[in-house]
């Protein structure tokens, strides 16, 4: 474990690895964003239920989970590191004092939390390059900031320009009993960045998941997601490799 990322599991070469951007709410006791410590435990501080999911799924064979380790408050690996909102300075409607950076904060951030998170990933994949990469997301029923948009979806199946696994995956999750959400409920081809970075610029499939987070918000809930996710990761992979 370091301070941006931690490894859930035995990575291995032909298996399956979940990478979760956004798995953690933790906040380093340097670090003051500068907001109401309620905020941590809410979607703009944390994919609610992922960690748990990602860690049930890496109990199991061939499966392993690579997590991010602070809140996407204080770093957010899944956007490009000069981006404007790898530090958010605010997320949906709340203003995020502390991330109001000079240049030197700015690049400190970077070089403590974004850099090290995306070159051991980027290691792990070479050393033990998956079958499958899973990028596990959750979202919420509805934006604060937009309440009256409704988000249907039990979960959502997101991709750029490499859409092989996500065309196995949505006919899979619908068989479940699923309304599934093809490019919902936004689209992979805006938001994509860790996947971009690490799978589709280098040929590897993946598919990215989003699950709803009142299916998951309940830690009761997390076996039956771990199975369910775990089960059809290892079905695309072998139709892939098929």
């Amino acid at each position: 474990m370091s301070e941006a990322y931690q490894i859930l599991g035995q990575p291995r070469f032909g298996g399956i690895l979940v990478i979760s951007d956004h798995a953690s709410n933790r906040v380093p006791g340097d670090i003051d964003l500068g907001i109401d410590s309620a905020l941590l435990d809410q979607h703009i501080a944390v994919d609610i239920g992922v960690a748990g999911v990602a860690a049930q799924m890496a109990q199991r064979p061939g499966v392993a989970a690579y997590l991010g380790h602070v809140s996407r408050l204080v770093c957010d690996f899944n956007r490009d590191e000069h981006g404007p909102t790898v530090c958010p300075i605010a997320s949906d409607g709340h203003a995020i004092p502390g991330n109001a950076l000079d240049h030197a904060g700015h690049e400190a951030r970077l070089a403590r939390f974004y850099r090290p998170y995306h070159e051991a990933l980027a290691s792990l994949l070479d050393s033990a390059p998956p079958a499958l990469i899973l990028s596990l997301h959750s979202f919420t029923p509805q934006l604060a900031s937009d309440p009256a948009q409704a988000r249907p979806w039990h979960v959502g199946v997101l991709y750029n320009e490499d859409d092989r696994a996500a065309r196995i995956a949505i006919p899979m999750l619908e068989a479940e009993g699923l309304v599934v959400g093809d490019q919902e409920p936004y689209s992979g081809r805006l938001l994509n960045a860790t996947m971009n970075r690490h799978a589709e610029s280098e040929g590897r499939p993946y598919v990215g998941i989003e699950v709803r987070q009142d299916q998951i918000a309940d830690p009761a809930a997390h076996p039956l997601w771990a199975e369910r996710l775990a089960r059809i990761a290892n079905q695309v992979a072998i139709a892939l490799g098929g």
